[in-house]
């Protein structure tokens, strides 16, 4: 689909409300990195900096896929997940950045907006790169982050937002939807692949061996879903600051630490995990390598500007789902 980006006269009236009508926008760039909204960073004449973010249809790469009803996960992106968990993570003291404005009434754009602090553009995955010994200090407070997300409980699953309407029945476990979602993750992973479409019978076999051995759980934590080194920035004097907020969730923390292992690899220690139980960590992570193939080969037959990035992520799972059958 065509894409249209923001123009400087499209925020001209949101700039003139939240500044003062004194202040003029110098410079509109749109953020890499963003595939549901479109982040867009704001610099003024006085050099005074903001981010915007976007949620409307076009600034959305992701096509329409398979969904599992249950799945707490899917499509996470809108303007009421970003506000009801924001407010959550303020109250449990997490660093995120500010919030300075929020529109959902259509006041300067089609589409829900929302204007928040430019904590800078240093992430930690750049600096885990360029200077590992830098790195600890802010890997240190993202762990103590993790732990008071983590051991911050839940009575039931899911979204916040849905949580509060009343609206997250829970008539099965946790590790039943990340089952389904794995399935169906392969099975619209085999249609792209023939090597998966060949072994699909084994690794649905393996997905449902590594579930036999979870047992029930009743309580949950609160976790940010895909928090990866580039979810995190670091301000100039080492605090990190974590960012893409709309997928936060309460659910089982191995999905969270599974996850974190893959993102931060040697340094995920550093983080300090809190105990998990090593056989749904397995479980999620193999599930998580399925649902590494089936994204990145979906959004890849789209006009996502990263394209061969995402094939490149995909095979690299592919090869890890054919290793263990």
């Amino acid at each position: 689909m065509a894409r249209t980006l923001l123009r400087p006269d499209d925020v001209r009236d949101l700039v003139s409300d939240q500044f003062g009508v004194d202040r003029r926008l110098s410079t509109l760039d749109r953020l890499s990195g963003g595939s549901k909204k479109g982040v867009y960073r704001l610099v003024l004449d006085d050099s005074t900096t903001a981010i915007l973010y976007v949620w409307a249809a076009g600034e959305n790469h992701w096509p329409p896929s398979r969904t599992v009803p249950d799945d707490p996960f899917t499509d996470a992106s809108g303007a009421e997940l970003f506000a009801t968990n924001h407010a959550v993570l303020t109250a449990v003291d997490v660093r995120i950045p500010r919030l300075l404005m929020l529109d959902r009434d259509g006041r300067y754009l089609d589409a829900d907006v929302a204007l928040i602090e430019d904590v800078g553009a240093r992430t930690l995955g750049a600096l885990l790169g360029q200077d590992p010994a830098a790195a600890a200090a802010p890997l240190s407070a993202l762990g103590d982050t993790l732990r008071r997300m983590h051991t911050t409980r839940g009575r039931r699953y899911g979204r916040l937002a849905a949580i509060a309407r009343g609206e997250a029945p829970q008539s099965r476990r946790a590790e039943d939807v990340v089952v389904d979602r794995a399935l169906a993750n392969l099975d619209t992973a085999a249609t792209r692949d023939i090597r998966l479409a060949d072994a699909h019978d084994r690794i649905a076999r393996h997905v449902r061996h590594l579930r036999a051995p979870v047992t029930a759980r009743e309580t949950y934590g609160l976790v940010h879903g895909e928090l990866g080194p580039d979810h995190v920035f670091v301000t100039p004097n080492g605090e990190p600051v974590v960012i893409d907020i709309e997928g936060l969730t309460y659910f089982d923390v191995e999905w969270e630490h599974a996850w974190l292992q893959l993102r931060f690899g040697d340094a995920y220690p550093l983080l300090r995990p809190v105990d998990l139980d090593p056989h749904r960590l397995e479980l999620y992570r193999f599930a998580q390598v399925l649902s590494l193939i089936e994204g990145p080969l979906r959004i890849a037959d789209t006009d996502f500007p990263d394209r061969q990035w995402m094939l490149d992520l995909a095979e690299r799972n592919i090869a890890k789902a054919l290793a263990v059958v």
